[in-house]
């Protein structure tokens, strides 16, 4: 049984770090909100460009554009290459928030792998890179500046060379991995197609507005298209950033919850420790006080 001496000690150490975890769960609750204005903030844009995209692209103008054209396989000679870019966090204490992100990726690697692809791996958060460089796998680049306040120029320097590179058909597909941001509660990783772009659903069929557009929409198109693969980038870093918040905030929540409990019950074994300490010593007294006595 540890001395009243060693219990104060663990009783000290175990608040010490409480403080600490509390005062980290209120910084990223801070930051949370933060993350969230610019999540909230991300979607219009992003849905107005959808839909601007989706009333342009007729199926005859999208066959003129790399972009929204789906390259063969390696199989049946297409692109020999793929690009996953994974987004982690540059910081720990988020619970399983990397560790899942690190899964969907090696994940994702084994299934274009299959299917013949060569798979270069893009870095965005030391948290990733670091456990792929661990296993030894190399990385086509990687970048631990971006931090937990994306901006759209981050967004373009991790993309524009891979649009170049797909446009000109060195890269068959390219897949982001990042968290998806649905609520605090609920954030799971998931992968995003970035390149090819998905055919937007009103371009396959459906009531389309009859439009005077100057300039044309091959136009609109041409300067529209890198638009939204920068777009896409830089939702999945304000998503993920918003997510690692989320989760270091409920990780922190429950260590310090966790260590409250722990205090609770080193303080009452103190207690009785010390309780029981008293009691000999008061019961030597009065043996002693009636052995002089008798």
């Amino acid at each position: 049984m540890a001395t009243n001496r060693a219990l104060k000690g663990r009783i000290r150490s175990i608040n010490n770090t409480r403080k600490i975890t509390r005062t980290m769960e209120l910084v990223a609750t801070s930051k949370l909100k933060r993350a969230q204005d610019r999540v909230t903030a991300a979607r219009p844009f992003a849905q107005a460009l959808t839909e601007v995209i989706a009333d342009l692209a007729t199926p005859d103008l999208a066959s003129q554009f790399p972009l929204l054209r789906t390259p063969a396989k390696p199989r049946d000679g297409g692109p020999a290459a793929a690009v996953v870019i994974l987004i982690t966090s540059n910081r720990g204490l988020a619970g399983g928030f990397n560790s899942n992100l690190i899964k969907e990726a090696r994940r994702r690697i084994d299934v274009l792998t299959a299917e013949g692809y060569h798979v270069d791996l893009i870095g965005v958060g030391k948290k990733g890179i670091g456990f792929f460089r661990y296993i030894g796998r190399k990385f086509r680049s990687e970048r631990t500046d971006i931090g937990d306040r994306p901006t759209p120029d981050h967004a373009a320097s991790v993309v524009d060379d891979l649009t170049k590179d797909f446009a000109e058909g060195r890269i068959g597909v390219v897949d982001l991995v990042q968290s998806k941001f649905i609520s605090v509660l609920n954030s799971p990783p998931t992968t995003v197609r970035v390149l090819p772009i998905a055919a937007p659903a009103k371009a396959r069929g459906g009531m389309r507005p009859d439009y005077i557009l100057s300039p044309d929409a091959a136009t609109l198109l041409d300067a529209l298209l890198p638009l939204y693969v920068r777009n896409t980038m830089y939702r999945g870093l304000v998503e993920t950033v918003a997510a690692e918040q989320a989760a270091r905030r409920t990780a922190m929540k429950n260590a310090t919850d966790n260590a409250g409990d722990l205090l609770e019950a080193l303080k009452r074994t103190y207690n009785r420790q010390r309780q029981a300490q008293i009691t000999q010593e008061i019961a030597e007294l009065v043996g002693g006080a009636a052995a002089q006595q008798g």
